[in-house]
């Protein structure tokens, strides 16, 4: 039993960040500290997948104001490029990133997942960047990862109007990947991020390259990228092994990635 709001556990090939400081899950200090620290020690040794949930009743009700109260300009920016830092860290990850939503997502937990590859959640899950409440705009990079996903109307209008979505509402919108039943979320995020972390792990973080680089210059950028992040692995194991199993066996050769 731990009293950390943050916990890392590794089950072989995968990773599961837990957010775990009932009963709201609120990024205060210590949490903000748990994932700085553990985000550090993933980039240090990458597991082959991550899935990042929470428990309790929400993922997390949000940030506690209390931190942003009697900054001033210099300090502001300085917590902004510090957690932008840790959003930027999760997304180039060399690995599939999930992050499973089975309630309210609040603020900083939601651009959180803003910066993972896939986002799941359950039907009655919500999701919302309410910092006007506050007079603040989203700055963990919560609007520019949405209009990515949803284009810039979107973002503007969920950012702007402070309201909360529906699961069902974003994967319409492209911002939510997969959505299940409330009670199979668990069970299926840690699936999902399972089947990805026993995959082509060199494949996948390429592919996560040459998306990184059509987001930041378009198709030119990525057609640039591709060969060398794709060439690069036909020296994989991986890549080596499922040929050989292709060939010997047909396009159901079941040979396992090692990751390698």
């Amino acid at each position: 039993m731990t009293d950390a709001p943050m916990t890392l556990e590794r089950d072989g090939s995968l990773a599961v960040l837990t957010i775990s400081s009932p009963p709201l899950n609120l990024f205060d200090r210590a949490m903000f500290d748990a994932l700085r620290e553990n985000v550090a020690a993933l980039k240090a040794d990458p597991p082959r997948g991550l899935l990042i949930r929470a428990e309790g009743d929400v993922v997390s009700a949000g940030v506690d104001v209390h931190e942003f109260d009697g900054l001033s300009i210099e300090q502001g920016a300085s917590l902004w490029r510090d957690l932008l830092r840790v959003v930027q860290t999760v997304e180039t990850l060399p690995c599939p990133v999930v992050f499973a939503a089975h309630g309210l997502t609040l603020t900083a937990a939601f651009e959180l997942a803003l910066g993972c590859d896939l986002i799941v959640a359950g039907r009655s899950a919500k999701f919302g960047l309410v910092e006007t409440v506050v007079g603040l705009t989203p700055s963990m990079g919560g609007p520019q990862r949405l209009a990515e996903r949803a284009g810039s109307g979107r973002a503007r209008e969920l950012v702007m109007t402070g309201e909360l979505f529906g699961a069902e509402t974003l994967e319409r919108w492209n911002v939510v990947n997969r959505v299940w039943d409330d009670a199979d979320v668990d069970a299926q995020a840690r699936k999902l991020a399972q089947k990805l972390a026993d995959g082509p792990t060199r494949a996948h973080d390429a592919t996560k390259q040459i998306v990184r680089a059509w987001c930041n210059g378009g198709i030119d950028d990525a057609d640039s990228v591709v060969p060398a992040v794709s060439g690069a692995l036909f020296a994989t194991e991986d890549l080596q092994n499922a040929v050989k199993g292709f060939l010997e066996k047909g396009p159901r050769h079941g040979t396992p990635a090692v990751g390698r």
